[in-house]
């Protein structure tokens, strides 16, 4: 705007002239928290690049916003390598566990894919990107997160990804068995239910230990039983329900 026309709408209209500069520094805001967000994708995926070997689970992760899966405080820190405060007292997990996780999993396109503690919906959708000719079922003990996560996930158009709201036993054995089984939360120990609705050949990818300390653990369902692969030490928020930790304690 030149000065002279600012001029006339300050003679003519103080209150609109507040107006205009209200929404040129709301701009001034948004485009440095473009350049933000830009800048830190950016470093986050360059640093990704030198732990994580799948060039398929990295690029599923790009295609995915982070910065629409957390609350409008936490936009800023949406590309940082930190889990983030999503409501409830529940988190949306370290772009590198969830790299990682994913990349356990070994997913391929027509896999069908359970996933335990859906949260914001961010993990849903990256894995979602990768099983694009299978589906992914993902439940919520929380009604709140659920329905955000449904209309978060909707709304970026994914049509392969079932939201369900936990009914108090783990996973959703009426549409098992699944290839893959991801628990975004922290188990005291591997549960025997999440088990049998794996496919043999199944992966299961669960945080195993106490509330405040787990170690990652990668399941495996073969002809012979279960094997075990330990990914390292993680923290997630507790899981509650049945094989599961207690809500009171």
């Amino acid at each position: 705007m030149k000065m002279r026309e600012m001029c006339l709408v300050i003679a003519l209209s103080p209150s609109l002239c507040n107006v205009i500069f209200d929404v040129m520094r709301e701009q001034d805001s948004e485009q440095k928290l473009l350049q933000k967000l830009l800048s830190d994708r950016k470093d986050l995926f360059s640093s990704l690049r030198r732990s994580i070997r799948s060039v398929s689970v990295l690029r599923a992760m790009e295609r995915v916003p982070r910065e629409a899966f957390v609350p409008t405080g936490e936009r800023p820190d949406s590309y940082l390598d930190l889990p983030l405060a999503i409501g409830e007292g529940q988190t949306i997990s370290q772009p590198y566990i969830v790299a990682l996780i994913t990349e356990a999993l070994r997913l391929q396109p027509a896999d069908r894919v359970l996933e335990v503690g859906a949260g914001s919906g961010y993990q849903a959708a990256v894995l979602a990107e990768l099983v694009t000719d299978g589906n992914v079922v993902t439940v919520e003990l929380v009604p709140s997160l659920a329905q955000q996560a449904r209309e978060t996930l909707a709304g970026l158009g994914y049509r392969n990804i079932v939201v369900e709201e936990s009914t108090g036993s783990l996973g959703c054995p009426r549409l098992g068995p699944y290839d893959a089984i991801v628990v975004s939360a922290a188990a005291p120990t591997l549960s025997p239910t999440l088990l049998s609705q794996l496919a043999l050949g199944g992966r299961l990818v669960v945080p195993v230990g106490s509330r405040d300390q787990q170690e990652l653990v990668c399941a495996l369902r073969t002809g012979e039983g279960i094997s075990l692969r330990m990914l390292g030490p993680c923290r997630f928020v507790p899981l509650i329900g049945h094989d599961a930790f207690s809500a009171s304690s």
